[in-house]
C-alpha cells in the first residue's frame, strides 16, 4: 500500500513539473493589442525566421515586455520601432528601409535575376549561331565526297 501511494506522488508531482507556464493575462488588452501589432512586424533575434509576436525564446519574451513598457511610458509605434532598430539594427525589422545599408538587400534580387536573363539570352544567341544548319562550303564537299565512296551519293 505504501508503495502505491509513493507511486501515485510521484506520478502527480511529475505531471505538476511538466505543466507549461501559463500566459499572463493583461489588464489592458488594447496596450496588447498594440503590442502584438508592433512585435508582428518585428524579427526575432534568437529565431530569425519568427516575429516577436510568435516566438517563444526568451529574449522575444523580454522584448515583448519592453515592448508594453514603452507602451505604456505613451511612445508612439515608430519611436518604439526606432529604439528597437537603434539597439539591434535593421535586422530587426522585416521590412527594412531602403537606404545605402540596405540597398544591395533590396536591388540583389533583380541584378541577379538581370544577370540570369542576359546569360540565357547569349546562350541562346551563340546556340542559334552555330545551329543555323548551313555547311561552308569546304565542309558540302567533303560530305559529297563521303557520300560518293559509299555509293549513296545523291
Amino acid at each position: 500500500m505504501k508503495i502505491l501511494l509513493l507511486l501515485l506522488a510521484c506520478l502527480l508531482l511529475g505531471r505538476a513539473a511538466a505543466a507549461a507556464e501559463a500566459p499572463p493575462l493583461y489588464a489592458d488588452p488594447a496596450v496588447e493589442q498594440r503590442m502584438l501589432s508592433i512585435t508582428g512586424e518585428l524579427r526575432c533575434l534568437v529565431c530569425q525566421n519568427e516575429s516577436l509576436a510568435d516566438s517563444q525564446a526568451d529574449l522575444a519574451r523580454d522584448l515583448r515586455a519592453q515592448v508594453r513598457g514603452l507602451i505604456h511610458k505613451g511612445l508612439s509605434d515608430r519611436q518604439i520601432v526606432a529604439y528597437l532598430v537603434q539597439r539591434y539594427g535593421n535586422y530587426v525589422r522585416y521590412r527594412p528601409p531602403f537606404d545605402a545599408e540596405t540597398a544591395l538587400l533590396w536591388l540583389g534580387p533583380f541584378a541577379l535575376l538581370a544577370a540570369g536573363l542576359l546569360v540565357l539570352l547569349t546562350q541562346i544567341r551563340a546556340g542559334a549561331r552555330r545551329d543555323s544548319g548551313a555547311l561552308d562550303p569546304n565542309s558540302l564537299q567533303r560530305a559529297r565526297e563521303l557520300l560518293s565512296r559509299a555509293g549513296d551519293a545523291p
